[in-house]
């Protein structure tokens, strides 16, 4: 005999989003652990990225960051940066990312709430960064500009520094850096509503890289030919948070392949 599900779960089931299949790693922020980790969950902090090897597990290095139970976007836990965020505050990507240095696909994802304007401290601000050395090296990364009123948005995919830095200029005057970010000049973040990110990145690493930016379900630019190498020293890879952030961070998801505009869209409802 078969069992029936009630009236109202049946009305409901269409309504309950499922999670695009891929998913490595999902830090929900209801604890410093992640949800969902394929590799190891919990959460680092240290003084600073100098010091990343010395990190332990937990906020205790990171003063002005702390759990926010009820600030989530569903009335569950967020994580906030009370102020200008200059310790080491990430978890290790070793195993929650498909990290692969010729063929790397994946997406990011994750909400935001604050106003850059206001909020944020003079200086860049990368609220999420994926690396194992810096920001112009093997790294996938977004940033609020400095000088810029309203402070740009803007999305950095780079490989390793000497394949695409041949000259070996300093990154800040290098056309060959500016030209390669996808930027939003009037980005929508705002202190009342969640505003959505998602990167999604195709074959890095094999000659045809690729990436996409994605804010509020809509692609706002993409990053094609990018053509170098990239490679990570496993013990130091890191998904680095609030990188000289202030305000709050939720569900932070990694997946092991691109996201279709579709299932981006949906992650955001």
């Amino acid at each position: 005999m078969r069992t029936l599900l009630p009236f109202a779960l049946l009305l409901a089931a269409p309504l309950i989003a499922q999670k695009p299949q891929g998913l490595l790693f999902h830090a929900s922020f209801e604890t410093s652990t992640a949800k969902v980790a394929r590799g190891d969950g919990r959460i680092y902090s240290a003084p600073s990225y100098k010091q990343q090897g010395e990190a332990k597990p937990g906020l205790a290095a990171a003063a002005n960051v702390a759990l926010a139970p009820g600030q989530g976007r569903n009335g569950s836990g967020a994580l906030l940066f009370k102020a200008k965020n200059e310790n080491a505050v990430f978890y290790k990507a070793t195993g929650n990312m498909a990290f692969r240095p010729k063929d790397w696909t994946g997406t990011i994802s994750f909400f935001l709430k604050l106003d850059p304007d206001a909020d944020l401290a003079p200086g860049f601000c990368d609220p999420v960064q994926v690396t194992d050395k810096a920001y112009n090296d093997s790294a996938i990364w977004v940033d609020f500009t400095k000088d810029d009123r309203p402070r740009h948005f803007r999305l950095g995919v780079f490989g390793e520094l000497k394949a695409w830095n041949t000259s070996g200029q300093t990154t800040g005057v290098n056309p060959l850096f500016e030209q390669r970010l996808v930027v939003v000049k009037k980005p929508p973040f705002t202190r009342d509503a969640w505003t959505h990110v998602a990167i999604t990145h195709t074959a890095l690493g094999s000659g045809k890289g690729a990436a996409t930016l994605y804010v509020n379900g809509e692609a706002v630019g993409a990053a094609p030919g990018i053509a170098e190498s990239f490679a990570w020293d496993p013990a130091m890879a890191a998904i680095r948070l609030g990188v000289n952030y202030t305000g709050l961070m939720d569900d932070v998801m990694v997946f092991s392949r691109a996201l279709t505009a579709a299932e981006v869209k949906s992650l955001g409802r």
